[in-house]
């Protein structure tokens, strides 16, 4: 085997196959003219001469050696080259390729911004639309909302109000509390407010808060504008824009709001003004669904007053502020004052509104449920079957309907379920709340089979419930 030199690894593979080509034809006429010393020898010498013989032997197979190495070499020389073109042709693809994928991510990133900037003219184009729609419904409402009553309810809360439209109560206000500012002693809440407030409900009812608080935000700025900061109208669109917030579960910004609202009212009405009352009403419920019932107990306790002091102590509302109150109460485990709160506002509520009325159900329904608290089963039982009793049968029609024929809205209740009255049970709030307190009443009693029966039983009417009362 010959020896490849190390300046030859240094050469180029063109250069390389060529002196391999060179080495094999010099092997190739080595070969040659060793088969003619060998030969001519042969023919001088009759005499065989073994070691001779054998040099020659042994010269020959170094000669084919070395021609079987050089044509490996020449062959793996042009596999190399191959290799090696075809490596170049790879190189050539992957250039070409991040060439395009480079002009790729180029286009993307110009799309991208070209769909960022349709998007974002889409939304400025909503917004147009809804300012737009906006404008022509305060149009609207100010043609048509004259004289119409101001709702106090917002979202699901019924416990949260906001400007009281007792005429009464106004005019009782100014004989016998005068505001601090002659200005606003017949301050009356606008028709734009009005409508203000109808939208922030409307378009809070539909989740659409991007619209809502944008819009408050706006008419407020207006307001400040207008008036400056100390005006009733810019206390009333705070408080429009902390309900929104509180609906969007934003306690903290609804809290703050509510606080502004509350200063600015104090400064321009009063301490005494009936939408200071519900302004103290709204801030102790949004403590309320923070968890700081302490905090909220007292500023109840100010509404409950000064609503007493305007209205009269056997008014409706002074009775909604007294439920409040027992509510805050019933959350710290004030069982006593529950009690206390409740019966003055059932009080009320039966002698202004009489024993059929709604909130006189869902009060004495409260007052079970304190009474069962304080171990008084007897009173809780006498209450609940008086509540039973007066429930309107139309209570029952979603229960007695729902047994027989299910709606497509309660398949998925009814799987969950495995019964209809169950699901149609949701439907029907004061027969559930009656159902749940009889229930805990008769297994606080020891009466497990009751109890059973009327947490598990479906009742398609009230006599139902009494039949199961009273069959033990």
């Amino acid at each position: 085997m010959f020896p490849v030199p190390h300046s030859t690894l240094l050469m180029t593979d063109q250069s390389l196959l060529s002196k391999m080509k060179t080495v094999h034809l010099s092997l190739e006429s080595l070969r040659t003219e060793l088969q003619s010393l060998q030969y001519s020898f042969s023919c001088d010498d009759s005499t065989s001469n073994p070691e001779k013989e054998e040099i020659f032997k042994r010269n020959e197979q170094s000669i084919e050696l070395g021609l079987g190495e050089v044509q490996l070499l020449i062959a793996l020389i042009s596999h190399l080259k191959s290799i090696d073109i075809e490596r170049q042709k790879l190189r050539i693809q992957v250039k070409r390729l991040c060439e395009e994928s480079s002009w790729l991510r180029d286009e993307l990133q110009i799309s991208q911004e070209q769909l960022l900037n349709s998007e974002l003219k889409v939304v400025q184009l909503e917004e147009e639309k809804k300012q737009m729609e906006f404008a022509a419904s305060v149009k609207k409402y100010d043609d048509f909302l004259e004289g119409e009553e101001f709702s106090e309810k917002f979202g699901d809360d019924p416990a949260f109000d906001l400007f009281p439209e007792d005429e009464t109560a106004e005019r009782r206000l100014s004989k016998t509390t005068p505001t601090p500012s002659q200005n606003y002693a017949d301050y009356e809440v606008s028709a734009r407010l009005r409508t203000i407030h109808n939208l922030a409900i409307d378009y809070a009812s539909k989740g659409k808060y991007e619209v809502a608080v944008p819009l408050c935000r706006q008419v407020l700025e207006d307001l400040q504008s207008q008036h400056g900061r100390e005006h009733p109208d810019v206390a009333t669109m705070l408080s429009i824009l902390a309900m929104v917030y509180r609906d969007q579960n934003n306690y903290k910004e609804a809290i703050k709001l509510m606080n502004d609202a509350l200063e600015i009212w104090v400064r321009c009405l009063g301490e005494c003004h009936p939408s200071v009352a519900a302004a103290l009403n709204n801030l102790a419920v949004l403590y309320g669904k923070t968890g700081r019932y302490k905090d909220a107990e007292p500023l109840c306790k100010r509404a409950l007053a000064i609503r007493e002091n305007v209205l009269g102590g056997f008014h409706p509302d002074v009775a909604k502020q007294l439920n409040n109150l027992a509510l805050l109460c019933q959350n710290q485990g004030k069982h006593a004052d529950v009690e206390v709160y409740s019966r003055k506002a059932l009080e009320i509520f039966e002698s202004q509104l009489g024993a059929d009325d709604p909130n006189t159900i869902k009060t004495k329904c409260n007052l079970a449920a304190c009474c069962l608290k304080l171990r008084k089963y007897q009173e809780a039982e006498q209450l609940l079957r008086d509540v039973l009793v007066r429930t309107q049968d139309k209570e029952f029609e979603d229960v007695s309907n729902g047994c027989s024929k299910p709606t497509n809205d309660d398949n998925a209740s009814y799987a969950k379920t495995g019964a209809w009255h169950e699901t149609s049970a949701v439907h029907s709030p004061t027969v559930r709340s009656i159902l749940k307190h009889m229930a805990t009443l008769y297994q606080k009693l020891g009466n497990f089979e009751v109890a059973t029966k009327l947490k598990n039983g479906q009742f398609k009417s009230k006599e139902d419930i009494l039949a199961v009362v009273d069959s033990n």
